[in-house]
């Protein structure tokens, strides 16, 4: 087996778990805040929007730093800190006694994290051009679909074992994500000699600036985008069902279902991508994945919701890998850790930015008015991507062509 698809195995399950840390705690936050002696509903609903939110704004911050580490030092290093730091923060949740302790370790959960940056980095820096789009599709779900299941692992483990066995069981599978990339994630690494550079100094030399930005601001949107219905989901369930015993396992089966369709289609449309075009991929499902949040806001029961969300993880299958795809592309291998970092910034302040809007809206303007914002914010994004990416990566490729001829 070629090293990267070993590599590809090992990082999958470690992004997988480390997707699952950072989101497992959203259903059990309010529950374990009480536990720790909060019982005023309103300082309730406060503490677990800032222990949930903080993590994400400190990941935004650290992630370049962490970028730039593993240009300088080595992905797999960059992966065994990150892992062995979450599983001892996580696990030391559980230990927390008080609020003030545990948002604590959430915001360091967000300084140590970086294990997805690292890991991106390395694949996309040892994967051949061919299978480049394949391998990045795959890595995506891991992440995505670790996320996405988090909420429902987490609520089940909760129900199950104890609220403070989910911080205790997700230690447990990232000492294993540690150990697995310990023993056989295999990396040659040549440190460059070279004089360390600020980010001024890093954007300065980055050779496609304009359409770099360009994917860290379509990133940011579609994370606003995929995380901007995550808090209203149950609630939606709960409007749309009529059987109200079953609430939990039909708003896990929604949580479940986007994130089962991304696992199924992201790596075929990676591959898609390497045959005609990351940017024509994303462009599409762009369009796509904006047509189908109409039909979320139109449902009419909770069945319906769900076979709508599994059609909108297809469609969003195509989205983040593409993004990886292309900043792999126009970026440098030597500056690649330090671009994807800050893409990643801009991916968990997307996080943090859809929660906040999806919430704000549902309160101001309906729970279904959510669907149609998000639907406008993908097309337009879609509009933008057109004018900036499309038009620009398509007239190279006939250049290109007319030139072979």
């Amino acid at each position: 087996m070629p090293m990267w698809r070993r590599n590809l195995i090992v990082c999958w399950f470690g992004m997988f778990v480390t997707g699952v840390g950072m989101s497992q705690v959203a259903p059990i936050l309010p529950l374990y805040i009480e536990q720790l002696g909060v019982h005023n509903t309103a300082l309730i609903a406060q503490l677990s929007g800032i222990a949930f939110g903080i993590t994400y704004i400190v990941s935004a911050v650290f992630s370049p730093i962490w970028g730039q580490a593993a240009d300088r030092f080595g992905r797999k290093p960059m992966l065994l800190r990150a892992s062995l730091g979450m599983a001892v923060v996580i696990g030391c949740m559980g230990f927390a006694h008080n609020v003030y302790v545990l948002i604590g370790l959430r915001i360091l959960q967000g300084a140590i994290t970086g294990y997805g940056t690292a890991c991106t980095t390395l694949i996309a820096t040892q994967t051949d051009k061919e299978h480049a789009g394949w391998a990045l599709g795959t890595l995506s779900t891991a992440n995505i679909a670790g996320s996405l299941l988090g909420p429902t692992i987490g609520g089940f483990v909760a129900e199950h074992f104890g609220l403070q066995d989910s911080f205790f069981i997700t230690g447990v599978l990232l000492l294993v994500a540690f150990l697995t990339t310990l023993l056989f994630v295999k990396e040659t690494f040549v440190r460059e000699h070279q004089k360390t550079l600020g980010i001024k100094e890093t954007w300065r030399i980055v050779p496609e600036k304009s359409l770099t930005l360009t994917m860290f601001v379509t990133f940011f949107v579609l994370t606003v985008a995929l995380y901007s219905v995550e808090p209203i989901i149950t609630v939606y369930i709960t409007e749309l069902s009529g059987n109200t015993g079953h609430i939990a396992l039909l708003a896990g089966l929604a949580f479940s279902a986007s994130g089962l369709a991304n696992i199924i289609s992201a790596p075929r449309l990676g591959k898609l991508s390497d045959q005609i075009g990351a940017h024509k991929v994303i462009l599409a499902a762009l369009i796509v994945a904006g047509l189908i949040f109409i039909p979320q806001a139109l449902a009419q029961n909770s069945w319906q919701f769900i076979g709508f969300r599994f059609l909108f993880g297809i469609a969003a299958a195509g989205l983040i890998p593409s993004v990886n795809i292309l900043i792999k592309k126009i970026t440098p291998d030597a500056l690649t850790g330090r671009v994807f970092g800050f893409n990643m910034s801009a991916g968990y302040l997307g996080v943090f930015a859809g929660s906040i809007l999806g919430g704000q809206v549902a309160a101001w303007f309906g729970i279904r008015a959510v669907f149609w914002i998000t639907s406008v914010l993908l097309l337009v994004s879609a509009v933008w991507v057109y004018f900036k990416v499309y038009q620009k990566l398509n007239n190279h490729e006939l250049a290109l062509g007319q030139n072979a001829d």
